[in-house]
Parts: C-alpha cells; structure tokens; sequence
C-alpha cells in the first residue's frame, strides 16, 4: 500500500518537481512511513540520522514524513534531526505541491494531517516508472479495530473507489503492458462501490475483460472471507490461487481479546471450504507471537492451527505495542525474551511446513511469468507461480527474454522460500 501511495505522491508532484535517483542529488526527501510495528518506525527515525550527511553538499535539503507515522506522532516529528520540516499525512497528499513550496520559500514547517472520509485519490493516476506487475489501490481505510492495530486511526475509515474507475485504471494499465494487477484494500472483503459492486463483482468483471492479465489481491479479513469469493476465485483461470489471510493467532480466547471476530475454528472452516473447491490454493498468513495475556497454551494453539492449515509462507513478528489501542492500555504482559522464544518456535515450524510442502512440487510443472535476472546468477531468471511461490530457473544465453513472459517450467529441486526448475514445453 505504500508503494501504491508513493506513486500517488510522484504523480502529484512531477509536474513541478524532478524525481532524481538518490539522496546526494536531493533538495527534499520524502520518507514513507508505516506505524503496524514499532520496528517500522525506529528505522525511520535511523534513516533521518543517515539523511544528515548528504547536507554537507545540499545545505538546504530537508526530508517530509509521508504515511502513518506522520499521522500518529504529527508535531513530535516537526524538527526532528533538524531535518524534518514536512509531516503529511495519508489523506492529505494533495496538498504536497503547496506545502513544498511554501516550506521553501519561507523557510517553515508544514503539517498536514486530517483524516477523510471520502478521499481515495482514484482521479490521480498513479506514476508507474517499471516493472510488469502493478498495484491498484481500490480502497482506503478500515473499520475493523483489532485491538492491537493502529490502522483505523492512521488511515481513518473504510471508504471504496468507484468501480468503474478501477475498471478504467486497469484497462489502461493493459495498454501500457503491464501482466499482473494486485488490488489492494485493509480489508479488500469490505469493498462495496457507490456503482454497485462488491468485491468478488470487481474481481470477476476485471478478470473477464483482461483473461490474458494475472490479478492478486490483498489483504481479506477472515469475517468477511466467503463462499462468493472463493466461487470467483475458483472460476476465472486468471484469479491467482493464492490467498493471504491473516489469522494472528490459534487461539479462540486471544482471538476475542484481539477483536477479530471470528474463532480459530470458524477459520479452519473456512480453509476447508476455500480447499475443497481450489485444491491447489497456495495460503499466507500474519501471525503475532507474545499479545498481551498470551499463555503457553494459548502459543501451542497457533502452533497447532499452522499445524493443521499447513501455509505456504507466512509474515511472523514478535507483538509490538501501538500507542492508542486497546492493547496498549492493557500493557506489555508478555517478556521480550519469552516473546522472541515464542516467536522463533513458529518461524521454526513455518520454514519446516513450507520446505516440506514445497517438496510436494518436485516433478510438477508451473506456468511462471518472468519477473527479472537472478540477483545470484546472470543465467538464471526469477518468477513466480499463480501461487505467488518465487522459481528460478536457466535460460539459453541466446534466448531473447523479458519480463512478463510466461514459461513452463518443471520444479527439480525445492528450499523453504525458492523453487528451482528447467523450461520445458
């Protein structure tokens, strides 16, 4: 979501403003921020420090706070490293042009800061520079509160594009060349268009003007993960058999303190369900390890539902608290050290369901589309099965190939995270 909102901002700024390629040519840097993990932000604030040094050569760079984190901490980021002298929250990118021009010219601050409920930016085209994949962002916001989520007041309430604008943008994305489209939402489930459509209406519609395109999306909340989507799914060859759905934790009593809505066992159900009609479908997942109040047993429950569900890859982190939720009045309960043990148990189990489940692969052949060279070898390109699993294989030296271009390949050899194979016909 940041990416797409970043191409939002170059958009709104390229008619004034050249984009150069790094920090030693810059009179302003933007600094795109996340505020889900407290990590995310202590990198930020890592970064400004490093910033610093390109002023010996520019004395009058300064760097905006763009994101979340300038919503969530506003005036206490104003000054910071005497660096900071724009803070410009998610809602408010259109007024970047005037606040750089003003903090230039008068030398001063600008903040920016209010959350909308209409806003979502579906007039702006976004600036795509490269690359064969895109992002469409088809919604903002989120109404659903987890208890440990700082979402809701950061990027305010769920509110939806039209449809037919996400119907326009990807029909000139196909123009361009572009071969696989991700819709992005908090809770893409959520979707419901002033033109009436729901989500699974969306999907199917885009996927029949464009068979030839790929189209993923991200992120379903499991409350509102149903029968009509998986039917969407399951129909159109051009859907992705891949889902991200995040279940946080095996646990039905933390799931309630979480305020997700739903029990570890109404999940399970649901993955019975998504399985019987797409039985090939690859899963991804969040998962939290050390939530305030966690116990031993409430930890061997997740381990039991990884268990049983068997993810394909999942996003795995420690429990950060966020100043302003829930969960943040309830405390710290759980020990960083008991935490970091929690933690690496399931990264251990998950790296050891996904080698094993990616052994399962050996001998099949995949339909992958190329995404570029091999960062380990100059002979070999990279690309992802519809299952979102990464493959890398061989290519002839005298074989004209580019991004976008789909192959079979058969799979000879697997690791936890990376497929290796051969072209085959």
């Amino acid at each position: 979501m940041n990416s797409a909102d970043t191409e939002i901002v170059k958009s709104l700024l390229r008619k004034e403003h050249n984009l150069v390629e790094s920090p030693d040519e810059a009179d302003l840097v933007f600094l795109n921020t996340c505020s889900v993990r407290d990590n995310a932000e202590r990198k930020i604030h890592e970064r400004i420090i490093h910033l610093r040094q390109y002023r010996r050569n520019r004395k009058n760079m300064f760097v905006g706070i763009l994101g979340c984190m300038a919503e969530r901490l506003r005036e206490r980021l104003v000054g910071e490293r005497d660096m900071v002298r724009l803070v410009v929250g998610p809602d408010e990118y259109r007024k970047l042009p005037e606040l750089i021009e003003e903090a230039a010219r008068e030398n001063k601050s600008g903040i920016a800061v209010e959350l909308s409920t209409v806003e979502t930016y579906e007039d702006i085209e976004p600036l795509r520079t490269d690359g064969i994949s895109a992002f469409i962002s088809i919604m903002r916001g989120c109404n659903n509160f987890c208890s440990y989520c700082v979402v809701p007041y950061t990027r305010g309430r769920e509110r939806s594009r039209t449809a037919q604008t996400v119907i326009d943008e990807t029909a000139r994305l196909v123009a361009q060349g572009f071969r696989e489209i991700s819709l992005l939402g908090q809770n893409v489930n959520s979707y419901k268009s002033s033109d009436g459509f729901d989500f699974p209406e969306l999907l199917v519609r885009l996927a029949e003007n464009h068979p030839e395109i790929r189209f993923r999306f991200t992120t379903s909340h499991p409350k509102d993960f149903g029968e009509k989507l998986i039917d969407a799914m399951a129909s159109h060859a051009n859907i992705c058999k891949h889902l991200h759905l995040p279940v946080q934790s095996g646990s039905s009593r933390l799931l309630e303190l979480m305020n997700r809505r739903y029990t570890a066992e109404q999940y399970i159900a649901k993955i019975d369900l998504l399985r019987s009609k797409i039985p090939n479908i690859a899963l991804s997942t969040d998962i939290i390890a050390g939530y305030p109040g966690e116990t031993e047993d409430d930890h061997r429950a997740t381990l039991e539902l990884m268990k049983t569900v068997k993810y394909d890859g999942a996003f795995m982190f420690k429990y950060s608290p966020r100043e302003g939720t829930k969960s943040y009045k309830i405390g710290d309960t759980v020990s960083d050290e008991e935490k970091i043990r929690r933690l690496n148990e399931i990264i251990d189990l998950q790296q050891n369901i996904a080698f094993e489940k990616n052994q399962l692969e050996i001998g099949k052949i995949h339909s992958v589309m190329v995404e570029n060279v091999s960062r380990r070898s100059e002979a070999d390109w990279k690309g992802r099965t519809d299952t979102n699993k990464k493959v890398v294989f061989p290519v002839p030296a005298d074989m004209a190939i580019a991004e976008g271009d789909v192959f079979n390949v058969k799979i000879l050899s697997a690791g936890s995270t990376t497929l290796k194979g051969e072209m085959c016909d």
